[in-house]
């Protein structure tokens, strides 16, 4: 496949992300406490007319944060600045985004537990004075200049809540949780996608879709564009739930949403360790997998699901999980 092809998928793929991202908070499904929350922030600050609070959005990958925080700056009619805590590794690289800022501006920092601490302390005085302290010079003869900024609203994301110093935290007006989503939720998210694609899927599908995406839009959608994949090529008009079941097992989803990697952990937990507590080091080395995937996208949903339980002496496999993998479960393991 030619570069060009490669970036013209690309492009094809990012087009659809912006299609099935909500414009506004009526349209965007699901977390409807924070969506009122949300609302009243917004209102509230146009009434007022000043920037509102700083935001902090909380909670998994992939239910929403950057579609909320692109909302927020659409709704308060505001310009939006997108960038990233990995990116932000210097005092002055975050001296560069808050000076170049307009006035009323969105800043949005997605994983902001990541930035560098000397960033995270500038950014407190920014967010709390609209001002920031630049360094000039080196040793005892440093002096700091003091910057006046814009006023802005901060809207950072974050997966690791607990990793946010206390400083930052208190500086946010509002702290949303978003929580994973109920099936009929995700039906909801997949009807307009599915319109939003052009293709028809029936009810069955749906909710076949929705039970397999483990509470997360993001995936919900990843699943309906490989589901449409399966059709476009075999040449199915409407989906049903037997082209779903076809394509998802293609794919190594299985009933519960569990995949290729999921399972793996779930056979090396229950059959090489037959249901011993295992470490997190020696269960990432046994499957093939980095630490850091198994604990943040493959462990919270087995933990979730009632498939893995963490305990003092490491990750153990669960009576359930040597149920959906048809082993015998060992007289140690409880029900």
């Amino acid at each position: 496949m030619s570069d060009e092809t490669d970036g013209l998928a690309l492009e094809n793929e990012l087009a659809f992300e912006s299609a099935l991202r909500p414009k506004s908070l009526d349209e965007f499904v699901g977390q409807p406490k924070v969506r009122k929350q949300l609302a009243l922030i917004i209102e509230a600050a146009a009434l007022q007319q000043r920037t509102s609070d700083h935001i902090l959005l909380a909670g998994p990958p992939g239910l929403g944060k950057t579609t909320l925080a692109m909302i927020i700056a659409h709704e308060s009619g505001r310009p939006l600045r997108l960038t990233s805590g990995p990116t932000i590794q210097h005092a002055g690289d975050l001296a560069a985004v808050l000076s170049s800022l307009v006035p009323g501006e969105v800043l949005f920092i997605d994983e902001i537990h990541r930035m560098a601490r000397t960033a995270e302390e500038m950014l407190y005085l920014a967010m709390e004075d609209f001002r920031v302290d630049v360094m000039v010079g080196k040793g005892a003869g440093a002096t700091a200049i003091p910057l006046e900024l814009s006023p802005f609203t901060l809207v950072g994301a974050t997966t690791r809540s607990g990793m946010l110093p206390n400083p930052l935290r208190d500086r946010c007006g509002f702290t949303a949780h978003l929580e994973f989503y109920e099936d009929s939720e995700l039906e909801q998210v997949l009807a307009r996608a599915a319109d939003k694609l052009q293709i028809k899927v029936d009810a069955k599908a749906l909710a076949m879709i929705a039970s397999r995406s483990r509470g997360t839009p993001r995936i919900a959608n990843r699943l309906l564009r490989r589901v449409r994949d399966f059709a476009l090529v075999a040449g199915i008009a409407v989906v049903t739930a037997v082209e779903t079941e076809a394509a998802l097992t293609l794919y190594e989803v299985d009933s519960e949403g569990l995949d290729r990697l999921d399972r793996e952990v779930l056979k090396v937990l229950a059959h090489r360790f037959a249901g011993r507590p295992v470490g997190l080091s020696t269960l990432a080395i046994a499957v093939g997998e980095e630490q850091d995937t198994i604990e943040a996208v493959v462990e919270p949903f087995l933990v979730r699901k009632g498939l893995i339980a963490r305990t003092p002496r490491g990750r153990q496999a669960t009576a359930a999980a040597f149920a959906h993998l048809g082993l015998p479960k060992p007289e140690t393991i409880l029900d």
